[in-house]
């Protein structure tokens, strides 16, 4: 069996959690796009993990975790996190970590690049987390960039890394700062020799594994509506982050999935710049904000937050083709009389539930219809005969909004705080 959990939304929806669920019963759980310009959090009897760039099965014992060829790699990030790992008591070993040789490394001139960019755009600026993201993968189609393999031979690697950096300088000057290669020579071999041991042929891996009938889990970072080709661009990561892209970037593009796990909220947040149709503000944005605990699990900034999205989740849902979805966050509404669903969007007077793009979306409103609110703690609720009524009429109205089934409730961020619906 071969499954993707995939974000229906704009990121943060709780797909770490959903991992850390699932993943027991899974041999393999591949990351297969991204960096560390976001987090998966996940709370379990070990306690409460932060995770950047490493797959949330990491916390699961006996399971392998493959960083497949689609991400891009901090390594003096990738090192901290494995260190904090070690330190909480989980092992990180190449028996259970497998770095893809092709994956890209995120250099320090990358994070610069980001900075200075950002600071140069200022209020045009489109939320990058700073963390060098944009520039890598701009690199790596460009074709001047290291792959994790590279630092399997050091011997090359320098003559590798001058002509980059005197192409790169050409950029970097301009913003008036520039790269080093002393210094950026003695960054990878500080973090890259670490790391060697748990660089792998992860392809040959992963075909092996598959032919030998082991369930794969792949992991996406952020939602649909933050892909590159098919989110609110330009206001996207710079990576694929639909369910179609996972067997290519875990590294065994001829193989297909066979399930599709999209992950909602109960309502909608969002990290970073860009158009956000439902955004909340004032004292209901921070009563929800504080509620659902919404600060960024990557940079800590405040989350935008707002009611639950139809027209934004159809789309989503579309574009990862999901078989089924997890609903999160549901107990964080118990505090709300009414519950607002934003149906459609109302642009130049005309109404649509179709989430539409360009100037389009800029100038949408929200159409609101409002639920009867549950008032009451759900979160020891392991059933659904459990629920009360009007948590039930919720998440029945947005399945039959959304147009497929929700299989998953979490009322709580532990492990075991869900319940599974018929």
């Amino acid at each position: 069996m071969l499954t993707a959990i995939v974000g229906i939304n704009w990121g943060d929806e709780g797909k770490g959690r959903m991992v850390d669920l699932l993943s027991e019963g899974y041999g393999v759980i591949c990351r297969y796009q991204g960096g560390n310009n976001a987090g998966h959090t996940v709370i379990n009897d070990r306690g409460k993990f932060i995770l950047n760039l490493m797959p949330s099965g990491i916390l699961r014992d006996g399971v392998v975790n493959v960083m497949g060829c689609g991400m891009v790699v901090d390594l003096e990030h990738l090192c901290g996190e494995i260190d904090t790992l070690w330190e909480k008591g989980v092992k990180v070993t190449p028996e259970n970590l497998k770095i893809s040789d092709k994956a890209f490394i995120c250099m320090p001139y990358h994070k610069t690049q980001d900075i200075l960019e950002e600071e140069r755009l200022s209020d045009k600026r489109y939320g990058s987390t700073r963390r060098g993201i944009a520039p890598v993968y701009g690199d790596k189609y460009l074709k001047k960039g290291l792959r994790m393999g590279d630092l399997l031979d050091f011997r090359t690697l320098k003559q590798k890394l001058s002509d980059i950096i005197e192409w790169k300088n050409l950029t970097l000057t301009g913003y008036g700062g520039k790269a080093e290669l002393t210094d950026t020579m003695r960054w990878l071999h500080e973090y890259g020799k670490r790391l060697c041991p748990y660089i792998a042929d992860t392809s040959e891996y992963l075909s092996k594994a598959v032919l030998s009938g082991k369930d794969i889990l792949f992991e996406a970072q952020l939602g649909a509506l933050r892909d590159i080709e098919y989110g609110i661009y330009p206001y996207t990561t710079s990576s694929q982050t639909l369910a179609s892209y996972a067997t290519c970037g875990a590294g065994i593009p001829g193989m297909k999935l066979d399930r599709v796990i999209g992950v909602m909220k109960a309502y909608s947040s969002c990290v970073g710049e860009g158009p956000f149709t439902v955004e909340m503000f004032g004292a209901k944005a921070d009563e929800l904000r504080e509620a659902g605990s919404e600060y960024g699990a990557a940079t800590g900034r405040k989350r935008r937050v707002g009611g639950f999205d139809v027209p934004a989740s159809r789309y989503g849902i579309q574009v990862q083709g999901a078989d089924e979805l997890a609903l999160t966050k549901l107990d964080v509404l118990s505090y709300m009389d009414k519950i607002p669903v934003c149906v459609e969007y109302e642009t130049d007077g005309v109404k649509t539930d179709r989430f539409p793009f360009g100037d389009r979306l800029l100038r949408a409103k929200p159409v609101y219809e409002y639920l009867d609110g549950f008032k009451t703690d759900i979160s020891k609720c392991r059933k659904p005969d459990e629920l009360p009524d009007a948590a039930i009429r919720y998440i029945r109205f947005i399945e039959d909004a959304v147009g497929c089934p929700i299989k998953y409730v979490s009322v709580g961020a532990g492990r075991d705080e869900y319940i599974v619906l018929e």
